[in-house]
């Protein structure tokens, strides 16, 4: 079944990428939903090098890759990218991802804290043993969208994962962060779920990878972004407000910080 389409939140200028590669959404197979939000998968045939940018989710990305320019398929693993994450799409070439709610890469490695993969890319298979090279390769070259989803579902399928309570709470936890704009401080949104902020911040450490703070001003920022980038009327001090900071300037000073430029620049650089 194909995934919603409609939310590019995070996505530096969605229409000059989605006008130069062919990007979809995919939803997992049932028993893997608990852990994966979806499948994403871009083709691209480029005359010419264009750079994609992303300001990413609270979110651990499972990816098989070919790039014509790079030789055979291969698979890496990619923790929460602290940053904008930019790639140089060139010529030829093929993704298809695993997008891991926050939360759900913990029970894949249950011995190790998610912050540990927090702003690492590294080979899959120092993660997963059997992301090898050939897996890679069944999983990237068919040339249908349903058989790609069925490898990717197999592949997952092998992997041992072990369920964890802790794991979901932390998925609820980050999802309220994310729809809920009553959620303005740590502190308070912790007295709320009736925890302390410091067995908070453990969760988010060992689960998602990222702070809780971290988490709630990355929001604010797709959030702009994704007004910034669809409106030409945006009453920045009201969105301002409305996401929780302080003024106008708080919210410009993080923007800039992430995005690299101001949001009035970036709207009106929006293709």
């Amino acid at each position: 079944m194909e995934a919603p389409r409609h939310d590019t939140r995070g996505i530096v200028d969605p229409s000059a990428l989605l006008s130069r590669v062919r990007f979809r959404r995919h939803e997992p197979a049932e028993p893997l939903r608990r852990y994966i939000e979806w499948y994403w998968l871009i083709d691209w045939d480029l005359p010419t090098p264009y750079a994609s940018h992303v300001v990413p989710h609270p979110a651990v990305n499972l990816t098989f890759q070919w790039d014509e320019a790079e030789g055979p398929p291969y698979a890496e693993v990619t923790g929460v990218a602290l940053g904008l994450f930019t790639r140089k799409l060139t010529g030829r070439g093929r993704v298809c991802g695993v997008k891991f709610r926050p939360g759900g890469f913990r029970p894949y490695t249950p011995g190790e804290p998610v912050s540990r993969w927090t702003g690492r890319a590294l080979p899959a298979h120092e993660v997963f043993p059997t992301a090898t090279a050939e897996a890679a390769h069944a999983i990237v070259t068919p040339p249908d969208d349903k058989t790609r989803v069925t490898a990717l579902d197999t592949f997952l399928r092998t992997l041992p994962c072990a369920p964890d309570p802790q794991a979901d709470l932390a998925t609820t936890l980050v999802q309220r962060i994310r729809t809920d704009r009553t959620v303005r401080r740590v502190g308070d949104f912790a007295d709320t779920q009736g925890l302390s902020v410091r067995a908070l911040q453990r969760l988010f450490s060992t689960y998602v990878g990222v702070s809780p703070k971290w988490v709630l001003l990355r929001y604010r920022i797709h959030e702009a972004l994704e007004q910034a980038g669809t409106r030409t009327d945006v009453d920045w001090a009201g969105l301002a407000h409305e996401l929780g900071y302080a003024d106008q300037a708080h919210l410009v000073r993080d923007f800039t910080a992430t995005v690299g430029v101001s949001p009035t620049v970036y709207a009106q650089g929006v293709e």
